[in-house]
């Protein structure tokens, strides 16, 4: 992985270990906001109107992280991937079921994804951190925060 130079000081190991992990982190946050968005256009249910507007905050919340992210990576050297052919193609979450309507069963494919994806951040806090670059771990902790808040809306809605 070729990196731009930069006036950042950090390691040329912790810049590309960051690098790696922010373009695996950036793929999947962006997956995880159409998913979120998917949800949104298409749920049914007697509890529309709160998880419609509950889900509405949320991918707009995660677009302007997938936007920190990136902007993470472009200080470190990195070059984001982030185009809609690298996200399909480098996403560690599952994909989206199609015919989804009902608002629980978006509700349980979403929660699903949310863990999944603090689970990655979670492992990219414990690489980034010992690679000797504390910012990005710092970012990678402020979005794992918010993603098991996000994961503790949503099973919220899911207890009997």
């Amino acid at each position: 992985m070729a990196l731009r130079a930069t006036r950042n000081d950090l390691g040329e190991n912790a810049k590309k270990v960051s690098v790696s992990v922010l373009n695996a982190t950036l793929s999947d946050t962006i997956d995880l906001t159409n998913c979120v968005r998917m949800a949104h256009w298409t749920l049914r249910g007697s509890n529309f109107i709160g998880l419609h507007t509950m889900l509405e905050g949320f991918y707009n919340e995660l677009f302007a992280t997938a936007d920190d992210v990136a902007e993470r990576l472009v200080q470190l050297g990195g070059t984001p991937d982030g185009t809609s052919q690298n996200v399909v193609e480098k996403s560690r979450l599952p994909a989206y079921p199609q015919g989804t309507t009902a608002s629980l069963e978006h509700v349980k494919e979403l929660a699903d994804r949310f863990a999944l994806l603090a689970k990655h951040v979670r492992e990219g806090i414990d690489s980034t951190d010992e690679a000797g670059d504390a910012d990005t771990a710092d970012l990678l902790t402020g979005l794992s925060r918010d993603l098991d808040k996000k994961l503790w809306m949503l099973e919220a809605h899911l207890e009997k």
